[in-house]
């Protein structure tokens, strides 16, 4: 009977621990392409700490985010929501708009669960004092309100009231390292400081979004690469995450995190990134747009497994963390999302989403399963089978038209459900995303990529 009492004592104990929500960890990087991860399958970039992650966990080969631009793709991940919903629809004009203050974020949700909420990083989700981090659900921030800055102290940034100011919480700090490394140590700071309850980190690096600056250290590295700058970047990026999983592991955390890894969009044209095999790129609804690396890993939640194909959106992040952290009354907070869960644990083999939306301006797609619509308005549809056809080149708008009128009556369907944008991008960039998109839906190289090389364009026509 002794025996038995520690026995009784030790099963309480664990069934306790194991019913304890995780710490939960979402890791965004900025611009990054899809190929460009050891687990991704790239042969010249050197990730070996989110390769690790990701084999402790799990790798979504379908997944997806639900802009293709940075400010409108954080605003859907960080609500659960198509942005469109509720206006956000395009990048945020400088000093502009935010998400709706009365729209709850997955800060606000988890903090009435008790965690304690912190983001680090770039925030690009509003500039003004009612979109600030620490009123949007997070008791800590350390990182920059704007869109993109530079990775060393500069000094038209680094000034009072300028929106890529590095700030903790509300106040300008100067650092003195490399941005990456600031951030991770920020990180593990808020770790230790936080480790004896729940904690939801928001760690949004700006790597790899230009400019495209790395440590010396990093460059010499990698200076016969013949992406040396990329490559110098990614490899600081996972030497971060690295020092994140350290922590974790040290402070025996790391079985109860919960940790996301994403991009928020499709690789850019001009850091060169890789999204190959896919086509298109950071802008336009080609796959390379919006396909993104996703991994998803908790040790004591799930077993690792190879690769999950399922159709997948990272604004099931937001859905996934509010079961994990039993957020009371979930109902009454609508997502797009669904948790990953039951996918995770094995309990569903289907796919988490049958269809994805996307549009910005004039441009919208679709999928639905296997099939992709592109359509650009004023000029007509492309339908294609990813899978036969993942780089989107054959059109079978012509010969698949039962399809066609399917997808176009869905995408049609829930544009009705969702609101006009709150702003429009300038009508230079409207205009190039628009011969962007027009140029792949011809399968043709682009005229012009900016708003200045369209003006040369233009100018050396009437000459």
């Amino acid at each position: 009977m002794k025996r038995l009492i520690p026995l009784l004592t030790l099963t309480l104990l664990y069934a306790c621990a194991s019913n304890t929500p995780p710490n939960i960890i979402v890791i965004l990087a900025d611009d990054a392409g899809y190929a460009d991860f050891g687990f991704m399958g790239s042969m010249d970039l050197e990730t070996p700490n989110l390769d690790s992650l990701a084999s402790d966990g799990i790798v979504f080969s379908d997944a997806h985010v639900s802009a293709t631009v940075c400010a409108p793709s954080r605003a859907g991940l960080i609500t659960g929501r198509y942005q469109q919903s509720f206006g956000f629809e395009c990048n945020i004009p400088p000093f502009g708009e935010g998400i709706d203050p009365d729209l709850p974020t997955i800060g606000n949700l988890l903090q009435s669960a008790g965690y304690k909420t912190i983001a680090i990083g770039k925030w690009h989700l509003g500039e003004s004092d009612e979109y600030h981090p620490n009123n949007r659900g997070f008791d800590e921030f350390f990182g920059f309100l704007g869109g993109s800055r530079s990775y060393f102290l500069n000094e038209k940034e680094d000034r009072p009231n300028h929106p890529h100011a590095i700030l903790k919480n509300h106040e300008q700090v100067n650092f003195e390292s490399y941005l990456t490394d600031v951030f991770g140590d920020v990180a593990v700071n808020y770790i230790e400081q936080y480790k004896n309850q729940q904690f939801f980190i928001y760690l949004s690096f700006n790597a790899v979004h230009t400019p495209m600056q790395a440590r010396k250290d990093h460059l010499d590295k990698y200076k016969d690469h013949f992406r040396q700058k990329l490559a110098a970047m990614t490899w600081s990026m996972d030497e971060n995450v690295g020092k994140v999983i350290r922590k974790l592991k040290e402070e025996g955390l790391y079985e109860n995190t919960l940790t996301f890894f994403l991009s928020d969009n499709g690789g850019a044209t001009n850091n060169q990134s890789s999204v190959y095999p896919l086509k298109g790129w950071k802008g336009n609804k080609y796959e390379g747009g919006h396909r993104i690396p996703f991994t998803c890993t908790w040790p004591k939640g799930f077993k690792s497994a190879p690769k999950f194909n399922g159709l997948t959106s990272a604004f099931d992040i937001f859905a996934t963390c509010l079961e994990v952290a039993k957020v009371e009354n979930i109902e009454d907070f609508p997502t797009d999302g669904i948790s990953l869960m039951p996918f995770l644990k094995g309990k569903k083999t289907t796919d988490p989403h049958e269809s994805l939306f996307w549009r910005k301006d004039e441009m919208a797609g679709m999928r639905l399963e296997g099939y992709k619509l592109i359509r650009l308005d004023g000029y007509g549809y492309r339908l294609y089978d990813l899978r036969k056809d993942i780089g989107e080149m054959e059109d079978l708008s012509a010969t698949e038209d039962s399809v066609l009128n399917l997808m176009t009556e869905q995408l049609e369907a829930w544009e009705s459900g969702m609101q006009d944008p709150d702003w429009i991008e300038s009508e230079g960039w409207r205009a190039v995303t628009y011969e962007i998109h027009q140029a792949l839906m011809e399968n043709r190289l682009p005229k012009y990529m900016s708003p200045g090389e369209m003006r040369k364009y233009f100018d050396n026509i009437q000459n």
